[in-house]
């Protein structure tokens, strides 16, 4: 693992190897409810969703939340998210992918947005976290672009060359913090984003798991 000159998948957790659509909805929704907004459903979530997210909720409010109200909002999604995200479990297929990318002696990592002293414990939980170089979440405040989370990351891994890295996601934002390491880009439609809006990164684009992996084979070669 990690060999130098080897081919690198980063991959996105949730939405991504982590299937918590229905934990998200419900606790975006939760979040709404503290001011007043109109639940969502998961195809308008789809249609609106970006980073940082509170443009996301000004899409839907008409206006940016205050700080106060961001605050709010933010705490009440986290909370409701931790209760919800148990009933939650792997991508189908994630499992069989994730050792067979090990098993032809390629490397890969996790890399999310998701508050790290919650992931480290959520992915070794599932029995995965060898299948990794390392399993990175935030630190710092919630809401904002993963590009200099990237930066930092691909710098813990020993032997991982940028040009032979792809970042599999599923949200515009992993493009965004792809190509700002000079990495490239998955994007998979099963997440936060509708195919419409990631197919307006100029990525590929791909409605499951194992087309993801091989489209990051092609891309790495």
């Amino acid at each position: 693992m990690g060999t130098y000159g080897s081919a690198h998948i980063v991959w996105d957790w949730n939405g991504t190897l982590f299937h918590d659509n229905d934990a998200v909805i419900g606790a975006t929704n939760a979040a709404f409810a503290e001011v007043g907004l109109e639940p969502i459903t998961l195809e308008r979530y789809r249609t609106l969703y970006c980073v940082p997210v509170p443009k996301f909720y000004e899409r839907l409010m008409g206006r940016l939340p205050t700080t106060d109200e961001w605050e709010a909002m933010d705490q009440i999604f986290q909370r409701y998210y931790a209760e919800h995200r148990l009933g939650c479990g792997l991508t189908e297929g994630a499992v069989e992918l994730l050792t067979g990318w090990r098993s032809a002696g390629r490397s890969q990592s996790i890399l999310s947005m998701y508050g790290h002293e919650e992931l480290v414990p959520l992915v070794r939980g599932f029995g995965i976290e060898p299948h990794f170089l390392r399993v990175q979440g935030r630190t710092g405040p919630s809401g904002g672009s993963k590009a200099e989370h990237m930066v930092r990351h691909l710098r813990t891994l020993e032997g991982v060359e940028p040009a032979r890295t792809v970042v599999i996601g599923d949200a515009a934002d992993d493009a965004v913090a792809a190509r700002h390491v000079g990495a490239r880009a998955v994007l998979y439609t099963g997440g936060s984003h509708s195919r419409a809006s990631l197919e307006s990164v100029g990525v590929p684009v791909v409605d499951s798991l194992e087309e993801a992996v091989e489209e990051a084979e092609r891309l790495a070669a």
